[in-house]
This record gives structure tokens, C-alpha cells and sequence, in this order.
């Protein structure tokens, strides 16, 4: 079987308990088909770049499949058909991640740092005096 990163968009307008649903639902097509779901990661509802279908935001949610080809193609026809996906994008990988995805990873940092990104940073003088240091 194949190595598979699936992730999904679903409208912000449904609940996330719904979310939770939709992903049960593919988790059993999956599994119905002989695969296996490890990792879920639901990255909440993020903004979009641009509008799809009208909706300025989207549940996000990640999952690792280890499938047949069959499975996910059944996962993908379902979710063409359903109305409460916006966009999903399957990528077949060699090795599936350990540990946290660079979304998730993102998100623990804004939340430590704050979203303006508040780190300490040095001042443009020690900076310039830096650079001026190779000068004299």
C-alpha cells in the first residue's frame, strides 16, 4: 500500500462537530477499502486567500493514509460529489511526518509569540553597526 497526505477544506459554515463527521465518513470509505487512517489533524478555520464558493473561510483538516490507489480514489469521488467540501489535495509521500505538521507547528508559535509576531528583534542601529564592523 501507498503513502498518502490528504488534505481537506471544508465551508465555514458548518459546524465543527460536521467537520468531525465528514471526517469519520472518509475515515470508514478508507478503511472499507482496505487503508488505513493514522494522523488527523484539524488546523480549524482558517481564512482563504481568495473566495471558493463564495466562502471567505474553510475548516482545514489533515490526514495520513496509508491505501490502496482504490481507496483513494473512492475518498475523492465521494468528496466531488459532496457539497460541504470546498477543495481537498492528495499527495502521495515516501515517508509519512512524525510529530506536529508545519501548520500546527505555525499556530503554537503564533500563539506563543502572538500573531504580530512580538519576538524580541534587534534595532536597525545595531544592525547597521553590525554590517560596519568589517568597514574600519
Amino acid at each position: 500500500m501507498a503513502l498518502y497526505e490528504h488534505v481537506f477544506l471544508a465551508r465555514q459554515d458548518i459546524a465543527p462537530q460536521q467537520v468531525d463527521q465528514l471526517v469519520e465518513l472518509y475515515k470508514g470509505v478508507i478503511e472499507a477499502n482496505g487503508g488505513k487512517v493514522g494522523r488527523i489533524e484539524n488546523w480549524g478555520l482558517r481564512t482563504l486567500t481568495y473566495r471558493i464558493r463564495k466562502n471567505r473561510k474553510a475548516y482545514y483538516t489533515l490526514m495520513n493514509i496509508d491505501a490502496p490507489a482504490a481507496a483513494i480514489a473512492e475518498v475523492e469521488r465521494q468528496m466531488r460529489i459532496n457539497e460541504d467540501i470546498l477543495r481537498y489535495m492528495t499527495v502521495r509521500v515516501h515517508e509519512l511526518e512524525e510529530g506536529q505538521s508545519a501548520m500546527l507547528s505555525r499556530r503554537d508559535r503564533d500563539e506563543r509569540y502572538g500573531k504580530d509576531d512580538d519576538r524580541p528583534r534587534r534595532s536597525r542601529r545595531s544592525r547597521d553597526d553590525d554590517n560596519n564592523e568589517g568597514d574600519e
